[in-house]
């Protein structure tokens, strides 16, 4: 026969299981990563493992991209997750492509993982300059969704050499969006002849192009161009080495690139920004660069410095503790 309990130990007990359930749920962060298929989503799946196994942090990744990531972490849709340092800046300061100032992200910092920009081209195809491609009449394109960086930057240079998404269309031409997947599948299905993506080397779906049945080559930026990306929206400028695609190029490729940042929301508990930050310092080097290659670039003695966000406490405590942050 089970006892009785007095009624207000009773109510008490009800009230408290609601709580402990909430408690539960908040050990569980949510990192908002890029697009099946990329490069950010294996990274972030990567610092979840290394979170879970160093830290006993657990954390869910789910989709996203660059262009949305520093608005779901503001708004609280998910407290941390990959940026970009030049979207990311501009967030903050409530600059275009963002209506408002972001002033509820924090960093753990940056040179996560260089990213370039990537133009690739059908090798069948006789034109081999991004501007004449670009404003060329009955262009097909593909490029990943709305809510990405490199479909926002592909708009930028469109505007620069006068055109437009709504200009393709309207002169018979294809401008499809959709995930990293499905813009390599209609590339090489010959739905687009040309494919535009920010990826960081050796990006899986580029490896996966050159070794298909349609020839490919990567297209190099014009210096007016990626001047106009410096200049306008601080981008930074990069060379692809001959010899990282070598089935899509023959010579070393002046391309655009930009660098990751890891974006926590500032509610994130200061601890669990300590302890994410110092796994990611121990994990320099091999750690990082089995996750992905790109990651072998991250150093924490400059990681911290990125101004474009205020970094977290949690990150800056595990920066001064590792001693390359002054105190």
């Amino acid at each position: 026969m089970l006892p009785i309990l007095p009624r207000r130990l009773l109510l008490g007990g009800a009230l408290a299981m609601p709580f402990i359930r909430m408690a539960s749920a908040q050990q569980t962060f949510e990192f908002v990563a890029g697009s099946l298929g990329g490069g950010w989503y294996t990274m972030g799946a990567g610092v979840a493992a290394l979170a879970k196994d160093e830290a006993d942090l657990q954390i869910r990744v789910v989709p996203g991209g660059g262009l949305a990531n520093p608005t779901r972490i503001n708004n609280g849709q998910s407290q941390m997750g990959w940026g970009i340092d030049a979207f990311t800046a501009a967030a903050v300061r409530g600059e275009e492509p963002y209506r408002a100032k972001h002033d509820k992200i924090r960093t753990l910092g940056t040179g996560y993982s260089p990213t370039e920009h990537n133009f690739l081209r059908a090798a069948d195809k006789p034109l081999e300059d991004m501007r004449a491609i670009l404003t060329q009449r009955g262009l097909r394109i593909g490029t990943p969704q709305r809510s990405s960086t490199d479909e926002m930057t592909l708009q930028r240079i469109m505007k620069f050499i006068g055109t437009s998404p709504e200009k393709i269309r309207a002169e018979g031409g294809t401008y499809l969006n959709g995930s990293y997947n499905d813009i390599a599948a209609a590339f090489a299905d010959g739905q687009v002849d040309y494919m535009y993506c920010a990826l960081a080397k050796p990006a899986a779906i580029l490896t996966e192009i050159g070794q298909g049945r349609r020839t490919a080559r990567l297209v190099a930026f014009p210096d007016d161009i990626r001047k106009h990306l410096i200049n306008a929206y601080a981008y930074n400028q990069g060379i692809l080495p001959a010899a990282t695609y070598p089935a899509l190029q023959t010579a070393d490729l002046p391309v655009t690139t930009m660098d990751s940042v890891i974006v926590v929301h500032e509610s994130v508990p200061e601890e669990v920004a300590y302890k994410l930050t110092k796994v990611l310092i121990a994990a320099k080097g091999a750690r990082l660069t089995q996750i992905h290659a790109s990651m072998a670039a991250y150093d924490p003695a400059v990681a911290w410095k990125y101004e474009g966000a205020p970094l977290h406490a949690g990150a800056a405590k595990a920066y001064r503790e590792a001693g390359v942050m002054p105190g």
